[in-house]
């Protein structure tokens, strides 16, 4: 009963983390259709990142706390109907609010169904949380890597862009009757308070993983979404635009697939020198492939797709730390994706603006300044070993 348990419960993180990678990686290409679609322009995309992870966020104080309070399927159910109707109402929308409004509920229906999912692992796996987390964030980066290219297809196919979020919603019927069929576990609902809350934010060591989430989406959105454009500000060669643009694609292509050899490995590299020192040596490097990609791109554009395997351990292997704070998984998780929805919508206006003002080299300054941020708060980490999870109060 319990291996069966535990196969539910891959198979739920598994679903939830691949459609959030793809989501996640094809924002960009889904929206140039968009922008020839219905007209969205510029603006606006920074406007739809902006209420996608804001109703991320806006999921995640609510979801986190429910959780804990009513059950996971229950939430999960909820969650999957909530983004399945974003998506149905994204892909049909014929103009720029509709499409808008739609989206936020996609963010909305993703964050509750990603808190849901993965407040899990503190029950089904509660001594190798951090390894559980990095082989789901594995799946993640598969999403991101396959995803794009199911798009490339479609397109090349001449299917729009509709099909694609249409698609999604109805796989997420097939996933509510799994769940309505299955035994999901219960989480720690008998443990949840509002106070968890509070002495979530009273504890100094959540506040350290909550500036080193918020950082790092930073540093994950701003280089993912403005790397195209800076690439395409260089001087390379003498390459025209659209051979830089095919270099970014395949430099980023190179970069999903470390993300997600990364995650994949990540959790084991956790278990063998802990979480702590795994961030601070993955930030470091993250940090100084960002800096060298940068100042010597004519000699060595390609490490940049480098950057994906040492930013990949840092998310799962912080949120980890993040869920043993707390007696309450789900309210932990809450707060984590708060800091990383924080992150998410912040860094793209900042970038964008910094950009416009003094141009995209200046603008791809930052999430150097983010990663550099992210390394110095994790010298204040302390690892929590697994079998004193929901004790610290440091």
């Amino acid at each position: 009963m319990k291996r069966s348990g535990n196969i539910t419960a891959l198979i739920i993180m598994g679903f939830t983390m691949f459609v959030l990678g793809g989501l996640s990686s094809t924002k960009g290409i889904v929206l140039d259709e968009v922008k020839k679609d219905i007209g969205l322009d510029l603006n606006q995309f920074g406007l739809v990142v902006f209420i996608f992870q804001w109703g991320f966020t806006l999921a995640s104080v609510v979801i986190g706390y429910l959780v804990d309070k009513k059950g996971l399927k229950l939430m999960i159910i909820i969650g999957s109907i909530i983004m399945g109707a974003g998506l149905f109402g994204t892909g049909s929308a014929q103009t720029i609010l509709f499409f808008l409004g739609f989206y936020m509920i996609v963010g909305f229906g993703l964050g509750a169904m990603t808190v849901a999912s993965n407040a899990i692992v503190p029950s089904v796996y509660p001594d190798k949380q951090g390894l559980m987390f990095n082989l789901t964030m594995g799946v993640y980066g598969l999403g991101m890597f396959a995803t794009p290219l199911v798009l490339r297809w479609m397109f090349s196919s001449n299917i729009s862009w509709r099909f694609f979020y249409i698609g999604i919603a109805v796989l997420l019927i097939g996933l509510i009757i799994f769940v309505l069929l299955v035994k999901v576990p219960d989480g720690k609902a008998d443990r949840a308070s509002l106070s968890a809350f509070k002495n979530m934010l009273k504890n100094a060591q959540f506040i350290f993983v909550m500036f080193i989430l918020i950082f790092y989406v930073s540093s994950e959105v701003s280089f993912l979404n403005f790397f195209p454009s800076y690439l395409k500000s260089l001087h390379l060669s003498g390459m025209s635009m659209s051979e830089k643009g095919k270099l970014a694609t395949t430099i980023l292509s190179i970069f999903s697939l470390l993300f997600t050899v990364g995650r994949l490995g990540g959790g084991w590299i956790a278990e063998k020198i802990g979480e702590k020192k795994t961030i601070l040596i993955f930030a470091f490097l993250s940090v100084a492939t960002v800096v060298i990609s940068k100042f010597f791109a004519d000699q060595w554009v390609y490490l940049f797709a480098a950057a994906g395997l040492f930013f990949s351990v840092l998310f799962p292997t912080a949120t980890a730390i993040g869920t043993k704070l707390s007696e309450t998984g789900g309210s932990a998780l809450g707060l984590v994706y708060v800091a990383s929805g924080i992150g998410g919508a912040f860094a793209g206006w900042l970038v964008g603006a910094v950009s416009e003002k003094f141009g995209s080299a200046a603008g791809f300054n930052l999430p150097i300044i983010f990663l550099a941020a992210l390394l110095i708060f994790s010298f204040f980490l302390k690892d929590v070993p697994d079998d004193k999870a929901n004790t610290t109060n440091a």
